[in-house]
């Protein structure tokens, strides 16, 4: 199919799909079901079963069940193939899954087929791993000792994913914990639920066993089950903070292990000798991708305060000519707003900004449009550090610029919040550069580029943007148990040759 097409509205038909349980598309228990409408045309796009408590409880006794039927002890080879045939099917229904994707979430039907190639791209690289998933072995410990240092499968890993990247983010995690030998519930967003579902038949049609991935659709009360279930040996979550800090409090309870992957307030500090284009271009990018609903979002450019004004104003009109509008048309750079919920946010904040005293330069307001929410790709100059914008993650389009003077500075304010994700640094200057990037406090430090990222290196934040890491020969880690078994070499030198028998087998 040609990857430039462009959609209209009566091309569009809503899509009715089910659960995944124990390898088969199955209703929700109740029989309930609900409705996504696409935020940029207010029409119906999908209609999905509304899942409860009972439905993962199902899903979890089918995880668990394909867990101990075999797949725990599956060859690796064997592992790879089934991830490598699921990113070939990736790519084979790709256009099927970003058209998907733009309905429910707004975002451009670009950005959606560039989202589903890079998940290709993560089974692929999955794939790969599977093959390599050994230990240590230690023979330095004496003459009679020899160890083993082995990596298990956790077992069954209950994952929640978020709204803005619902295909690529469950892609972070799901293949990583299968290449591991784990199986997986799953929970999406219930604002954009149904790539989640499609990636798991093509799970099912790709060969896995049935039971190994499984995915439950509804709303927080889904959540909250595989939190609570004692079925679920870890959790994997990715979204706010907030939840995040629930999240972990209610796992800890029962002590599973979890992965955290929560927000961000992600600084690009702009020297005044940078690279002008380049860093105004990665400001505009890294602003207004994906309409700012990213946890990667750019939001704070700490800018040189001898071209603050002047930066401030050439990202503020390089956004002015940024195409908004229909995420159906190939053009569109910037769609729309996924939730009447998260419009509000971006309003709050735009209003904090203003009244704290932040000079607007550009947006702050609705776009004009005849159906959906879009909203003007905003710029604050004057921000100080103390302000609402330049502390709390907004996820909107919603740019913030704090001047600096000294690289000290830029460097203090860059790590003077609670947030920890990722941050850059534009500049000529290659000791200033290893300077920011050894002092900033973040999982991820860009040196004049913005926002790449590749399945081989790991990703994730210091504080509170999350615990753990996903990607790279991390997340191998990260799915899986460390086992030590000690072997004894030879006879073994008896240390209690003076205590009962009984006494003996007591001992440790």
């Amino acid at each position: 199919m040609n990857q430039a097409k462009n959609y209209t509205l009566s091309e569009i038909e809503a899509t009715t799909l089910e659960m995944v349980i124990d390898g088969e598309s199955v209703p929700a228990a109740s029989g309930e079901t609900f409705t996504r409408s696409s935020p940029a045309h207010d029409i119906e796009v999908s209609t999905l079963p509304r899942g409860d408590r009972e439905d993962v409880d199902r899903a979890v006794t089918s995880a668990r069940r394909a867990l101990e039927a075999g797949w725990r002890t599956v060859s690796g080879a064997q592992r790879s193939a089934l991830l490598q045939r699921v990113s070939e099917l990736i790519v084979r229904d790709l256009e099927k899954l970003a058209l998907a994707e733009t309905l429910e979430s707004g975002k451009p039907i670009t950005q959606s087929r560039n989202e589903v190639r890079s998940t290709a791209e993560l089974w692929a690289y999955s794939a790969s791993l599977a093959r390599h998933n050994y230990g240590d072995a230690h023979n330095g410990l004496g003459a009679e000792t020899f160890a083993l240092v082995v990596h298990e499968p956790i077992g069954v890993i209950g994952m929640i994913t978020p709204w803005n990247f619902p295909l690529l983010i469950v892609s972070q995690k799901l293949p990583f914990a299968l290449a591991a030998g784990n199986t997986a519930v799953i929970k999406p967003s219930e604002s954009t639920s149904s790539t989640t579902v499609m990636l798991a038949e093509l799970v099912r049609e790709a060969g896995f066993p049935p039971g190994v991935v499984n995915v439950v659709t509804g709303n927080r009360r889904v959540g909250q089950a595989i939190v609570d279930h004692p079925g679920i040996d870890m959790l994997s979550f990715t979204g706010s903070t907030a939840v995040g800090r629930s999240l972990a409090a209610s796992a800890g309870q029962s002590l599973k292990k979890v992965e955290l992957e929560l927000g961000g307030k992600n600084p690009q500090i702009i020297s005044a000798d940078c690279d002008w284009p380049a860093a105004v271009d990665a400001a505009v990018f890294g602003g207004y991708f994906n309409v700012g609903q990213c946890c990667n979002s750019g939001s704070r450019l700490i800018v040189h305060r001898s071209i603050a004004d002047e930066f401030a104003a050439a990202v503020a009109e390089r956004a002015a000519h940024v195409p908004l509008g229909d995420p159906l048309d190939s053009a569109t750079q910037i769609g729309a707003i996924v939730s009447e919920e998260q419009f509000g946010v971006i309003q709050r904040y735009v209003s904090e900004g203003v009244a704290a005293g932040a000079r607007l330069v550009t947006g702050g307001a609705p776009a004009r449009s005849d159906a959906g929410r879009f909203y003007q790709p905003t710029v604050f100059a004057d921000v100080t550090p103390d302000m609402s914008i330049a502390r709390e993650e907004i996820f909107g389009p919603v740019l913030s610029v704090l001047p600096f003077d000294e690289l000290s500075d830029a460097i203090r304010i860059a790590n003077s919040t609670s947030f920890g994700l990722s941050a850059g640094i534009w500049s000529n200057d290659i000791n200033e550069a290893l300077i920011a990037a050894r002092d900033l406090r973040a999982g991820t430090v860009w040196v004049n580029r913005w926002m790449d990222g590749y399945p081989e290196i790991p990703f994730g934040g210091y504080g509170e943007s999350g615990i753990g890491r996903e990607l790279g020969r991390q997340a191998l880690a990260e799915f899986s148990e460390l086992k030590t078994i000690q072997l004894q070499v030879g006879p073994r030198d008896t240390r209690w040759v003076s205590a009962p028998d009984a006494e003996r087998k007591g001992a440790r």
